[in-house]
């Protein structure tokens, strides 16, 4: 059961997860950080709530962090374990990130079980449908501009989808940077965007819960429509 949320003019709560890096660089220090990019909590914050960062921390807890807040964003950032996904690493695939993955897929499962608004972005998309029981296509080309530079590319809604229903256009210009994307479809999940070379851009799972995974970067844009989406459900919820 959620924990009873503080009503009246308080904006909703949206817990963000976060990298965790060894040996972050900033002024004097050189230090173990718990990081996340600037764009994350001012996207919430321009969307109408309040953020707060979840660090990896113990599975075990996941239930009672997500108790305390009204929506849950998991952020983009490293490549999730194959194994994971019953897959072996390629070439291209990234080092992995495990107390992220075993972290993150724990709020998803705890904010799916919940009832808890749940926003995938990128590599969040990507776990959404790995804890669905999905699989990754680990390397793609043409949607990296350049290394640690964001490219743009038109996504294209599915009609009578809930991304739909919060940017209705033909298409629209998203900001991109990412290499893998997903395979096969985790249940229940549908696919609600896509590229123009018929790659999965967004993912909802339909039902009572709000559930939604993009694999842009909305956080880069000036486009608040998801986030507002996300933060309304949240503060209905």
């Amino acid at each position: 059961m959620r924990e009873t949320k503080v009503s009246g003019t308080d904006r909703p709560l949206i817990g963000i997860s976060t990298y965790l890096e060894s040996k972050a660089r900033w002024r004097v220090w050189e230090l173990d950080a718990a990081l996340l990019p600037a764009g994350y909590p001012r996207l919430v914050q321009a969307a109408g709530g309040s953020a707060a960062m979840l660090p990896p921390d113990d599975p075990s807890y996941a239930a009672e962090v997500v108790a305390r807040v009204d929506g849950v964003v998991i952020a983009g950032g490293p490549d999730v374990e194959p194994v994971r996904y019953g897959a072996e690493p390629e070439d291209h695939t990234g080092p992995p990130a495990r107390e992220r993955d075993a972290w993150e897929l724990a709020l998803i499962e705890a904010a799916l079980a919940s009832g808890t608004p749940l926003l995938g972005i990128c590599r969040g998309m990507q776990l959404l449908n790995v804890a669905l029981g999905g699989t990754l296509t680990q390397h793609m080309e043409g949607h990296v501009e350049a290394i640690g530079v964001f490219g743009t590319h038109e996504v294209k809604p599915v009609p009578d989808t809930l991304y739909a229903s919060i940017v209705p256009e033909a298409s629209t210009d998203v900001p991109t940077y990412h290499h893998q994307a997903v395979a096969r479809l985790g249940r229940d999940l549908v696919v609600s965007a896509h590229a123009d070379d018929g790659t999965v851009e967004a993912v909802e799972l339909p039902g009572s819960a709000w559930a939604l995974g993009v694999q842009w970067h909305p956080e880069m844009g000036e486009d608040l429509r998801v986030m507002r989406a996300l933060v309304r459900a949240a503060g209905a919820a």
